[in-house]
């Protein structure tokens, strides 16, 4: 192996195991102690409406399939697109692989501030949208629900666990988990705007019904399991000190050393670092030339 690629596989070898120390170190040193959340409260709210739901409309979206005008239809199938997990998990992967590969420490502080502020969000969406569609995964294919295409054939509710046939992997919908992790993600990075990101997520996930690829309970229940993956994965962060910070009544809240975008100020202090180091201006900042 030539220079410059053993070089690059010891610093990404180096970097990786670096930050198995900081995360085995910070495990060990922080208590788990989360916030009170009543989740069983949440689990039977989500519960209920999923059920609500499965009484209330699925019959009736299955009696309605094919019956949406086509220019809604193509409406509705460009926005559910973005219900597919790839969007989200290969730049976080990207981001985290090129993060892998920096020289951390031949960056100013600003840089290893913002490399890692990067990586710790690129690993918080991965862990929530990518641990979530696992999980979705598992419990479509083994719960087997035969999609609204089939209705007239299978009616609302039959089941086929562990087919493995796409045909029979309904319940929960893969796309609204995916929003509802999007969502969960939203909800705990600008609690201020969870109502907009709400709004947003769900049309996008509602789409998998107008398509014809789910019922209505099915992206529910989806959604729900992915802002419940979002939310887990916000706490076991916040334990670690990543992005968030621990709270003993309520949601992780965001640090504000977590930027993605330096500020103005950090931005003209790192500017007058160099021009400094450059010689342009002396300490005082005094022109020197």
């Amino acid at each position: 192996m030539s220079a410059a690629p053993l070089a690059l596989y010891r610093r990404s070898l180096g970097n990786f195991r670096d930050t198995m120390s900081i995360v085995k170190r910070r495990f060990a040193v922080r208590p788990a102690r989360y916030p009170r959340i009543l989740w069983s409260v949440w689990l039977i709210a989500w519960a209920l409406l999923t059920v609500a739901i499965f009484l209330r409309l699925d019959a009736a979206a299955g009696e309605m399939r094919g019956e949406w005008s086509a220019g809604f239809v193509r409406f509705t199938d460009f926005f559910t697109q973005f219900g597919l997990g790839g969007w989200y998990l290969i730049p976080a992967a990207i981001c985290l692989v090129a993060a892998n590969l920096t020289d951390w420490r031949g960056l100013s502080r600003q840089g290893r501030m913002l490399v890692y502020n990067w990586t710790c969000f690129a690993f918080l969406v991965l862990c929530a949208v990518g641990l979530s569609g696992l999980a979705v995964n598992v419990l479509k294919y083994g719960i087997g629900r035969a999609r609204p295409l089939y209705f007239n054939d299978f009616g609302v509710l039959s089941l086929h666990p562990f087919a493995m046939d796409a045909r029979f992997a309904g319940f929960p919908s893969g796309h609204a988990t995916t929003m509802g992790a999007v969502f969960g993600i939203l909800l705990l990075m600008f609690p201020r705007c969870w109502y907009v990101a709400l709004a947003v997520t769900a049309c996008i996930a509602s789409t998998r019904v107008f398509v014809g690829a789910h019922y209505p309970s099915d992206t529910v229940a989806g959604f729900g399991l992915g802002l419940a993956f979002a939310v887990v994965s916000g706490l076991v962060f916040a334990r670690l000190g990543f992005i968030f910070g621990q709270t003993s009544a309520k949601l992780p809240v965001r640090k504000r050393t977590f930027r993605l975008i330096p500020s103005r100020a950090a931005r003209g202090r790192a500017s007058m670092a160099d021009r400094i180091e450059g010689g342009e201006v002396g300490a005082d900042g005094t022109p020197t030339r």
